[in-house]
């Protein structure tokens, strides 16, 4: 796989996955959500990579949960998000951004070999999408503090769940140097900020 400090960040585009009120769809739930900085971390990146004229691709997920069916009401991006003309929300029905929509074709048009993850969920598709985007042969930066997720019910054992935090460390440590670098928010604003300057 290519490392993030192989490929400059001016060659890197902001994936926004599944950023969707679906998700508030089952109240119980999104009540024991993790990061509750999620929606301020990820429209820092999103100005950021704008700031820098760089790509953000968002994305919003379908399948037969309460909330995710296309005709839902829920079925949209949240509030806190406003994509511009030029910034594409593709509709996805895989765990993973790739092999259900254009981004592909979209991000070699634009020569990109470098993604940002952001997004819900952190261990599901936003995981899923780095595996695959490591194995097509990008540069991964993974933002965990822009990544959000839930308790994960075990189904073979009633009432045992594991924990918000011990998805995140699992996530981080199966991603880590593997398929990803695990970065954070003001790490990939100064990183931006200088390619900006260098640029200028």
């Amino acid at each position: 796989m290519l490392h993030s400090d192989q490929v400059p960040i001016s060659q890197s585009a902001l994936l926004v996955i599944d950023v969707q009120d679906s998700f508030k769809a089952a109240t119980s739930r999104w009540a024991r959500r993790n990061n509750l900085d999620f929606e301020t971390n990820v429209a820092a990146l999103i100005e950021a990579y704008r700031a820098a004229s760089l790509p953000v691709v968002y994305f919003l997920h379908t399948d037969n949960d309460e909330g995710f069916a296309t005709d839902s009401p829920f079925f949209k991006l949240m509030d806190f998000i406003h994509p511009r003309a030029d910034e594409p929300v593709f509709t996805k029905n895989t765990r993973n951004c790739f092999t259900s929509t254009p981004l592909g074709p979209y991000l070699l048009e634009r020569e990109v070999r470098r993604v940002t993850i952001t997004g819900i969920q952190m261990e599901q598709c936003c995981e899923t999408t780095t595996r695959v985007a490591a194995d097509l042969g990008y540069a991964v930066d993974f933002v965990t503090e822009a990544t959000m997720t839930f308790p994960i019910p075990n189904c073979d054992c009633p009432g045992e769940e594991l924990n918000v935090d011990a998805i995140r460390e699992r996530t981080e440590y199966a991603l880590r140097r593997r398929f990803a670098r695990i970065v954070t928010v003001a790490q990939l604003q100064q990183e931006l900020k200088v390619s900006r300057a260098v640029a200028a």
